[in-house]
């Protein structure tokens, strides 16, 4: 995405496109990152971590301990950063041909108990608010299980996590935005032609065309 000449209005650029991930400088070592957001005269604003594991059982634990010492090692750096970290698990079901301890959903459908030991562990690692809260904590986090089965993969197992769980992947990106505008918008009056979050030009490729379809709401300039 780049902004269009002479304005500040978004416009998908395809040709910017590198596949590579970002790289930040971290407390103790730099920390690549799947997305990031920086502004001029400010650096790194917002980033997210994209995370994934494909045996549920036998990483996890130690996957919750990098995610951990990943979201701080950031912070150190630069605690206004507003950092979410989303995280996929493989959605492997009973009756899959697979170890015991690598099964994710039991035969009625159901998370097995190290999955919900996992979404509890992650939910003690979301919801850091202002720049003096703990470091070690994300301002959002999401997880999700991915189906792996023929006909279904690359989709989410519906109902996990619960509606009302604060790591529903709906709220990731709303919560992001809410911390963002708290920190360096609403808090930084004075900076808000800097900071204002850009939108979309309706001219640009990205919305004119059939695909991707999009399931939110776009941020839109006035015609």
């Amino acid at each position: 995405m780049v902004r269009r000449p002479g304005g500040n209005l978004l416009r998908f650029d395809p040709s910017k496109a590198t596949g590579r991930e970002a790289t930040v400088f971290g407390g103790l070592k730099t920390k690549r990152v799947g997305v990031l957001v920086s502004k001029p005269q400010l650096g790194p604003v917002l980033a997210v971590s994209c995370q994934g594991t494909p045996s549920p059982f036998r990483s996890l634990t130690n996957r919750t301990e990098k995610t951990v010492g990943e979201c701080a090692n950031v912070h150190m750096a630069y605690p206004a950063l507003v950092f979410g970290c989303l995280f996929m698990v493989r959605a492997n079901e009973a009756g899959m041909v697979m170890a015991p301890n690598d099964m994710a959903v039991n035969e009625e459908g159901h998370p097995v108990e190290a999955i919900l030991r996992f979404h509890a562990a992650l939910r003690e690692m979301s919801g850091r608010h202002g720049i003096r809260d703990d470091i070690s904590r994300y301002e959002a986090v999401s997880m999700g299980l991915v189906k792996v089965r023929s006909g279904v993969a690359g989709r989410l197992l519906t109902g996990f996590p619960p509606a009302d769980s604060p790591l529903h992947l709906e709220r990731f990106f709303s919560t992001l935005y809410q911390r963002y505008e708290e920190r360096f918008v609403y808090g930084a009056p004075n900076l808000k032609s800097v900071t204002g979050r850009l939108e979309w030009s309706l001219d640009s490729p990205a919305l004119t065309t059939a695909e991707p379809r999009l399931d939110y709401n776009v941020r839109l300039a006035s015609p």
